[in-house]
């Protein structure tokens, strides 16, 4: 069976054409700017006129909860919300229960994402103080990277021996993925606040405990142990303008340290604290105005590399309560590409980048085989998206915990259909239930 996707505007590779995409099996036979004359054998033809075709976005930073945590999330509903968004590729972190520190536990992992998984995966291996034997061991064909959590966050994998972050950094066959907070200082920060308010510090306090400058002190050791030896670092969610002169300059392909953005971190500032609360925070928190122009800019001008989500779904009664005890996330992962999509209805960022930073860029910087562009021969992972104006409510919400941040917002611009593989995964609002992803490999 073939499927032609008819009369589309196509934007790949930084160029923006209408035309036609033919697709056999789970590839991508033929594209060409106009018509295609003529197709041998069955096939279904599908009007893109007036959509857009595009790669299907790469999350290299997803937290679906699963094992161990499902009452959150799952990969199986993350995977879903994930294809509603646009998203045919994810790499999931392994703060779970229990944290995945294993390569057993990886396989694992990736068996429970083979059964259920609607869209293409891949597993980080978690780093802990001791586990250097089971990272030597990795296979880096299968696996997208070694995640460090250099300062405490959710879960219990916090690594902040210099002597172990030295193996890790020096050991290590494949991308080291880094969460950057530095502990000592958000622990000073916090017992100041704790002094002033006791255990109810109001939401605005979050980027003032988890500062700017617990960013960067982490941040900084990481690029220095990077550079002592050599490593491919890629740090996570970055959320500060200062972090940015970390990075290496020049062609992606080139870098040996890299930056991630995150979507909550380009789309609210910290004015947010006072009308959502608790359910904007995260760690890293999101900063101020400028810090949120600087990403932005950043992206523009190729200093930062990665657009992804943390897509961390906590139950809203988690989320609720004092700060001490209000649990740090929210969910992204449906909702990513039509943010983007607005931020460039303001002028804020164009089209091609967009491609660039969430498909082009997550495949080249871990060296995901055959996926994130528009190429013949490739895999067929495809997001088409048109205008038209809608509003996230709860209604139209897939996450298993049941809320947004971004309820009650309006977007230009909705996600119509994703293919993964050549298989249509999602069409108008509607989950084909039997479509299972692939797991990612890497060259």
């Amino acid at each position: 069976m073939r499927i032609l996707l008819q009369s589309g505007t196509i934007i790949n590779e930084g160029r923006i054409f209408k035309g036609d995409l033919l697709i056999h099996n789970d590839r991508i036979e033929k594209i060409i700017e106009g018509k295609l004359d003529s197709v041998p054998g069955d096939l279904k033809i599908i009007d893109a006129t007036g959509k857009y075709i595009i790669p299907g976005v790469i999350d290299d930073q997803v937290h679906f909860r699963e094992p161990g945590l499902t009452h959150k999330g799952d990969i199986r509903e993350g995977s879903r919300a994930a294809a509603a968004g646009g998203v045919t590729s994810f790499m999931d972190m392994p703060n779970v229960k229990p944290p995945t520190i294993t390569n057993e536990l990886l396989r694992e992992k990736q068996q429970i994402a083979k059964e259920n998984s609607a869209v293409n995966y891949s597993f980080y291996l978690g780093a802990t103080v001791d586990n250097i034997d089971e990272i030597k061991k990795i296979d880096p064909h299968t696996t997208c990277g070694i995640k460090v959590f250099m300062g405490s966050s959710t879960g219990n994998m916090l690594v902040d021996s210099r002597e172990a972050l030295e193996k890790i950094f020096a050991e290590s066959p494949i991308l080291i993925a880094t969460h950057c907070e530095d502990s000592p200082t958000i622990n000073r920060n916090l017992e100041l606040y704790k002094q002033q308010y006791g255990e109810d510090i109001p939401p605005f306090c979050h980027p003032l405990i988890r500062s700017r400058e617990c960013c960067y002190t982490s941040s900084s050791l990481a690029a220095e142990l990077a550079r002592k030896h050599n490593s491919r670092l890629h740090i996570l969610h970055l959320s500060t303008k200062e972090e940015l002169e970390l990075l290496d300059q020049g062609p992606r392909t080139q870098k040996h340290i890299t930056g991630e953005v995150c979507i909550h971190h380009l789309w609210f500032n910290d004015q947010a604290y006072h009308t959502k609360g608790n359910l904007v925070k995260w760690n890293p928190a999101i900063k101020t105005e400028e810090d949120r122009q600087a990403l932005l800019q950043a992206l523009n001008d190729n200093r930062l590399d990665i657009i992804a989500t943390d897509h961390a779904p906590h139950l809203p009664g988690e989320k609720a309560g004092v700060y001490t005890q209000s649990a740090s996330g929210g969910p992204m992962v449906q909702h990513s590409l039509i943010v983007m999509l607005e931020l460039m209805e303001k002028g804020q960022i164009t089209l091609e980048n967009i491609v660039d930073k969430m498909c082009h860029a997550p495949a080249d910087i871990f060296h995901v085989e055959e996926r994130g562009y528009l190429r013949e021969g490739y895999k067929a992972d495809i997001a088409i998206f048109e205008k038209h104006p809608w509003t996230v409510k709860k209604e139209n919400l897939l996450y298993k915990c049941g809320w947004s941040p971004l309820e009650e917002m309006s977007f230009t611009y909705r996600v119509s259909m994703t293919l993964v593989n050549g298989q249509i995964v999602y069409d108008h609002g509607k989950i084909n239930g039997d479509i299972r992803g692939e797991m990612l490999t890497f060259y």
